[in-house]
């Protein structure tokens, strides 16, 4: 049994589970909070190869804060120009080797062509380094190009404020394991929702990215998220019908126009 919920903002689990019990599904919200850090880590390593396909070669790279256990943390974040979602990584810090830990992160497994030609920072000296060591390591192509234009950054800095509408209502994290297996399942679910995974979507809706998941995980499609193939019956000739076969011979199309004799 399951039940598709369309909500436009984050809900804390005790709301989830209200809502939950309103439909006849009765789950305690720690169950909800058990499942999204059992599965949240493994839904984003299963569909990773649907999202994480850049759709442009020119990022943008920024870190927010996040609260976890009342100490402030940084999930650092990076967006192609058009706002899609390129990868993401939760630090304890701030510094040099935590930028180039994640920017070698985003740039694992991508394709040569796939790469970026233009990265735009804050002006944080911090990605400086972590570029120039990535390419000396020769996991950053030599011509990317390192740009710290602050009004670029706008695109990136509005994807925080919309992500970090989901993790106000949790209220704050207790260990960094759990914050970041809550942001992955955030961030996965919000860049298919940007439509980055649309190609593999049989619906157009949030139908289409339950299908996604159910295919991820081998379970059998639902009847409402699975499209159906519609047969139109075949009209056959009846037994004591006979065939009459024609003899009429046409006339060889001529040349002429309509105007001649």
């Amino acid at each position: 049994m399951g039940s598709t919920v369309v909500l436009p903002k984050g809900v804390s689990y005790r709301y989830l589970e209200q809502m939950m019990g309103e439909r006849g599904v009765p789950v305690d919200h720690s169950t909800i909070y058990r499942w999204v850090q059992r599965y949240a880590p493994e839904i984003e390593k299963r569909l990773r190869w649907h999202w994480r396909r850049p759709q442009s070669t020119s990022w943008r790279v920024d870190e927010t804060y996040v609260k976890v256990r009342g100490q402030w943390t940084y999930l650092y974040r990076a967006v192609d120009k058009s706002g899609n979602t390129i990868d993401f990584y939760l630090s304890p810090t701030r510094n040099a080797k935590a930028a180039k830990r994640f920017l070698g992160k985003a740039l694992n497994g991508l394709k040569y062509w796939e790469k970026p030609t233009v990265i735009n920072t804050d002006k944080a000296a911090t990605y400086a380094v972590a570029l120039a060591e990535l390419k000396q390591e020769g996991k950053c192509p030599e011509a990317t190009v390192h740009r710290q234009v602050k009004y670029l950054n706008n695109v990136v800095e509005a994807d925080h404020g919309k992500l970090k509408q989901l993790i106000r209502p949790v209220r704050g994290f207790k260990t960094l394991k759990t914050a970041y297996a809550t942001i992955k399942g955030f961030e996965v679910m919000r860049a298919l929702r940007k439509g980055q995974a649309a190609i593999f979507n049989l619906t157009d809706d949030v139908r289409g990215e339950a299908r996604i998941v159910e295919r991820a995980f081998g379970i059998r499609p639902n009847a409402l998220t699975e499209r159906r193939r519609v047969t139109r019956p075949v009209s056959r000739r009846p037994s004591n019908m006979r065939l009459i076969t024609c003899n009429t011979r046409f006339s060889r199309p001529t040349r002429k126009f309509a105007t001649e004799p």
